[in-house]
């Protein structure tokens, strides 16, 4: 077995992002003993050929690495398709693995935490999930380096084949498994729109994967481990992505410390439940700023 994760990074259409992606991954000590396996999505439509080049030409040329492999498609997957090929393709090879997206600013740490976290619960069963990112916290709620929750992120994650495996992406069977008590535990009480997530997939107005991710972890009982301080920064938010906005709520400071805690039992902190749920709660601010973030985001 490979002593270090490799990493799945999923790349598109967006130059600038993908470069700073890799330039921060490289920044990690743990980067020239970790395999880079990169799934570059083949172009939608004639306009987006130019770009697709251009990061293709970028990810030719990525070294820092113990290995570097570069997957071409030769039609478009789409993100969704494109991240469940690459994941599933990774772990018939792996126990384990590190995914990434083109957008995603790492910590120095970041690697450190994932292949930590990763052998410390490898045969606990119902850890099935590993984020890097966390919302910006109350500071004042001073909660461990790390903690167990129920919802997955999916700005930087990491798992395992043994969780993998319970992956349903089939969204019929997944909503099947919800009742109303369910549906509340699984949005967070309602403070985020998870279960509406569910239902506009349904309705075809989404193609998520991460949602379907999240749905299967939950019915199967699984949690996830986050860090308290986030080690990821999304550079995404800025309308150039296929599901983003223009939102600046979810980003804070970049942790650049290195996460020396993990909780040695396998049970929600009660205390980061309720720092993210108050975070949730009041995430868009007033009147005001709800205006002034519509207005930023209509502009694009």
């Amino acid at each position: 077995m490979e002593k270090y994760a490799p990493i799945a990074l999923f790349v598109y259409n967006r130059p600038q992002h993908t470069l700073k992606t890799i330039e921060a991954l490289k920044a990690n000590k743990l980067a020239n003993e970790t395999k880079l396996f990169i799934y570059s999505d083949a172009a939608k439509t004639p306009e987006q050929e130019e770009n697709v080049t251009a990061v293709r030409e970028i990810v030719a040329g990525v070294t820092g690495f113990k290995s570097v492999s570069v997957m071409k498609a030769k039609t478009n997957f789409g993100l969704a398709q494109a991240i469940i090929f690459g994941v599933t393709d990774l772990l018939r090879q792996y126990e384990r693995v590190i995914v990434f997206e083109d957008d995603l600013v790492s910590s120095p740490q970041t690697l450190q935490y994932f292949n930590d976290a990763l052998e410390f619960y490898k045969t606990e069963e119902k850890l099935m999930h590993i984020s890097a990112y966390m919302y910006p916290l109350n500071p004042e709620q001073d909660l461990p380096d790390s903690f167990i929750y129920r919802a997955v992120h999916s700005w930087g994650w990491a798992t395992w084949q043994r969780a993998w495996q319970h992956f349903n992406p089939n969204i019929d069977q997944l909503i099947e498994g919800f009742d109303k008590p369910k549906i509340k535990q699984f949005s967070i009480e309602g403070k985020m729109n998870f279960w509406k997530q569910m239902q506009e997939f349904k309705k075809g107005k989404n193609n998520s994967w991460a949602i379907r991710w999240y749905a299967s972890v939950f019915l199967k009982g699984g949690l996830s481990l986050n860090p308290s301080k986030s080690l990821i920064l999304n550079i995404g938010h800025d309308g150039s992505g296929i599901h983003s906005n223009i939102e600046e709520m979810y980003n804070g400071e970049l942790n650049m410390n290195k996460i020396t805690y993990f909780p040695p039992t396998i049970k929600e902190n009660k205390r980061a439940y309720q720092a993210i749920k108050t975070f949730l709660t009041h995430r868009k601010g007033n009147i005001f700023q709800r205006i002034v973030r519509f207005i930023k985001q209509k502009k694009y």
